[in-house]
Formats: structure tokens, C-alpha cells, sequence
């Protein structure tokens, strides 16, 4: 299993530890939100366990939460931030 894999975010190559969840990916390339909110406050990853759907972002062009998918090679995320 690789420990890296190179995913795009908002169109960026990155390269990221293999085991961790989108939303912390989001987090551990300094981007930190991942939508913003009516008022175009910055949202983010809150809770870690898919309750709060702060961490909503497209994953390959579906509606995913980051925080319950896990990277993978080559995967493409979209965020509303």
C-alpha cells in the first residue's frame, strides 16, 4: 500500500498521506473550508463522524462528506469554499 497518493482539489495537484479522510486532506494542505454558508461565512469539517455535513464537498462529481471518505489515488475533489 502506497503511504502517498496525488489527488486534485479545487483543480491543485496535492500529494497526501494515503490513509486519511478527504476532509482532513482539506485540512492538511492549509485550505481548512470546504463550503461557505448564506452569509459566505467559511464552513468546515466539524464533527469528524458524517453528523454534521459541514464537510459536504464532490468527490469524482458526487456529493460526498469528506469526513467519512478516505483518499485514493488519483481522485478528484470540489469544494464550494
Amino acid at each position: 500500500m502506497p503511504h502517498k497518493v496525488q489527488i486534485l482539489i479545487n483543480g491543485r495537484r496535492e500529494e497526501v498521506p494515503a490513509h486519511i479522510s478527504v476532509a482532513a486532506a482539506i485540512a492538511a494542505i492549509g485550505q481548512g473550508a470546504t463550503r461557505r454558508d448564506l452569509t459566505g461565512a467559511p464552513r468546515a469539517a466539524c464533527c469528524g463522524m458524517g453528523v454534521c455535513f459541514e464537510c459536504r464537498v464532490r468527490i469524482d462529481g458526487a456529493e460526498k462528506l469528506g469526513c467519512l471518505t478516505r483518499v485514493s489515488q488519483g481522485m478528484e475533489i470540489t469544494t464550494d469554499a
